[in-house]
């Protein structure tokens, strides 16, 4: 009983610490502490049982092995993300995007522009730099208000493409080394959800706005603000697309090698999982590198930023994948856990609640599946889970309630990118990439139910 309430009082007390504008990196270690104290867990080595665990090694453990497993693609997604930006190709899209929609959808643009190039394989956390300061200037044309471009920056990033068959962020590849799947399983429902989850997302981020601006809010001007140089010289929009059709086109061909015929003899010949994506990414960073020629004497510095920013971002995960790590070691997740293996009925249905529930205990959701699969996958495939309809079901729950205020990606979007308060900015977030999500999750359950 202690146990239980000390983990819930550890979520609590990690919401708000976050919510305060604590770092993550401070918040997490922290609340993991109050979990170990409740929990009868030792903080130190010294301290713990022969064979007992501990908080300081348990948190070290979660927090080095997540970023020991995926260092590499953050880092060529940042990278990648950085030269888009400062070669202009990623302006240069975003620019084309908004041409085609109008400077009356702004809020519509911004979705879109994120949305291409996170399906691309920018790195979700790199997105918000890169269209940031485009949405300042459509808000500011259409005269909204800037809280909700947080809003606008994470639904068209973290929502219906993070999760979506085919997408090559790590949220769609890390099922793929439990169940024996592709990056494209369960493609058909997934597609159906998608856009259910677009256009319903969309929706209600436009109502509000619009109640907003018939309130009288008014978009607020700040001296930090960027500004797009209308003068600078930017590649062909089309031209520009080319790093991101390489990035899916090599992440395609590495995924189905056999399809390629007598070409595939060059090729490894079983699909390279996950580091697909390090040859994708790698390769669209050579092209995009290419494209922004004239751009050349940015590139160290953008390669620089794109490292720094590939450590912030998986340190910010890693964080709470820490946190995830202690609390699994309680008594009242270990309850948690066996409760929800032994759902009664479908076992898809299992696995949902069971990923959303720990993804939002880690507040991560390539945490929350890191954590989870290797526990449930098993049991799950062992009750006739089909793996294609398992994997898209996990996809899809890790991103719903990963999203609460702990969250790394909305406390770096919210804050360090946009410059919000959670008071302002988190509302519309949470509607958008909480509560849709949670629907288009019923909504996939319920069409594989179908099949």
């Amino acid at each position: 009983m202690i146990s239980a309430i000390g983990l819930a009082l550890a979520l609590i007390l990690l919401i708000w610490m976050t919510v305060r504008g604590v770092n993550i990196l401070l918040a997490g270690p922290i609340a993991a502490a109050f979990v170990a104290l409740t929990s009868g867990i030792a903080w130190l080595p010294p301290l713990a049982g022969e064979g007992a665990p501990d908080f300081a090694t348990a948190y070290m453990k979660g927090f080095t092995g997540f970023f020991a497993d995926w260092f590499l693609m953050f880092l060529l997604g940042a990278i990648f993300g950085e030269v888009m930006g400062a070669s202009g190709a990623a302006a240069s899209v975003a620019q084309w995007v908004v041409r085609k929609i109008g400077i009356r959808h702004a809020v519509l643009a911004v979705v879109a522009a994120c949305a291409v190039l996170t399906y691309g394989g920018v790195s979700v956390f790199i997105v918000g730099f890169a269209v940031y300061p485009l949405s300042v200037h459509l808000f500011r044309e259409a005269d909204l208000p800037r809280r909700f471009i947080p809003a606008a920056l994470c639904f068209g990033s973290v929502t219906f493409t993070m999760t979506s068959a085919g997408s090559p962020e790590i949220q769609n590849l890390i099922p793929m080394q439990y169940l024996g799947t592709d990056a494209y399983a369960g493609w058909q429902v997934s597609l159906v959800v998608a856009l259910l989850m677009a256009g319903l997302g969309y929706f209600l981020l436009d109502r509000m706005v619009k109640r907003a601006v018939a309130r009288g809010e008014r978009f607020e001007h700040r001296p930090s603000d960027d500004t797009v140089d209308a003068d600078r010289h930017l590649p062909h929009p089309l031209l520009c697309l080319l790093p991101l059709v390489v990035v899916l086109a090599v992440f395609m061909v590495f995924q189905y090698p056999q399809t390629l015929g007598p070409v595939s003899a060059l090729l490894p010949g079983a699909s390279l999982g996950k580091w697909a994506l390090v040859v994708a990414l790698g390769a669209g960073t050579a092209i995009a590198v290419l494209i922004g020629v004239r751009s050349r004497g940015t590139m160290p510095a953008a390669f620089s930023r794109g490292a720094t920013g590939a450590v912030v971002a998986i340190t910010n995960t890693c964080a709470v994948v820490g946190f995830g790590a202690v609390a699994s070691l309680s008594p009242a997740f270990q309850m948690a856990l066996d409760a929800v293996q032994h759902i009664p009925g479908d076992p898809l249905i299992g696995a949902a609640i069971a990923v959303t529930v720990i993804a939002g205990l880690t507040g991560s959701a390539s945490g929350g599946q890191t954590i989870a699969l290797p526990l449930l996958a098993p049991a799950y495939l062992a009750m006739g889970a089909n793996p294609a309809e398992l994997h898209r079901t996990v996809a899809i729950a890790s991103g719903a309630l990963d999203s609460l205020p702990h969250n790394g990606y909305v406390v770096t979007t919210v804050r360090a990118i946009c410059g919000e308060t959670h008071h302002d900015a988190y509302p519309a977030v949470g509607v958008l990439t909480v509560l849709v999500p949670i629907l288009g999750l019923a909504v996939a359950i319920g069409l594989f139910s179908l099949t």
